[in-house]
């Protein structure tokens, strides 16, 4: 049987303390989620690896939730504050959205997938869950101080940049495979300036690819 307790000690200072997330908060509250509850039974056991688990039922498109050391240093990254709004970005079954409810004051968790906001608004009963197109983001809610981005995009929908505050951060990975990077974009003064942080691999997210070039 797992010892989930140490598991998560395991993870906290085997993979997010080594990988230079040194603000205290994400830390503590890494310490204090169980993050096997955000898991399928079958697959509880792998919720403290160094992996991009799968947390879709059967038959569905295949989600992963991120890293524990990547969603970290993203949100790190986003420099959350307790007075931010946020929005979790294909929040999946809520891990992050619950992760980012101990350092925010607001924080909305977005899923398209109908099965996965039903887990995540189960294991967040504070936080409101949202169903609909990630690439839409939540207008009627925001605009928001940080916006997460659970998963790698080809680029980040124009609609999600609008719904940033004057001072906003979006964080997201941008690419796949090994090309890909952590990004901190920052509307400042109505202007947008976006530069990478640290390398990164992630899952992608729907709704996020470039339209395929035409070829004559």
């Amino acid at each position: 049987m797992t010892d989930f307790a140490a598991a998560r000690r395991m993870m906290v200072d085997g993979q997010v303390r080594t990988a230079d997330v040194t603000d205290l908060r994400i830390l503590a509250a890494m310490f204090d989620l169980p993050r096997e509850r955000f898991f399928p039974e079958d697959k509880a056991s792998l919720a403290y690896l160094d992996l991009d688990v799968p947390v879709s039922a059967p038959g569905q498109p295949v989600r992963r939730l991120l890293k524990p050391m990547v969603l970290a240093k993203l949100i790190q990254a986003a420099a959350v504050s307790p007075d931010d709004r946020v929005l979790d970005v294909g929040c999946a079954t809520g891990y992050g959205t619950a992760l980012l409810s101990h350092l925010a004051g607001v924080v909305i968790g977005l899923e398209e997938d109908a099965g996965l906001a039903r887990q995540a608004a189960a294991a967040n009963p504070g936080s409101r869950i949202v169903t609909g197109p990630l690439s839409r983001g939540c207008p009627a809610d925001g605009p928001f101080d940080v916006i997460v981005l659970e998963g790698a995009v080809d680029q980040v929908a124009p609609a999600l940049f609008d719904q940033l505050k004057e001072g906003g951060r979006l964080v997201c990975v941008l690419g796949r495979g090994g090309d890909g990077k952590a990004m901190l974009y920052r509307r400042i003064e109505g202007d947008l300036s976006g530069r990478a942080v640290f390398d990164a691999a992630a899952a992608p997210l729907p709704g996020f690819a470039k339209p395929a070039a035409f070829v004559f």
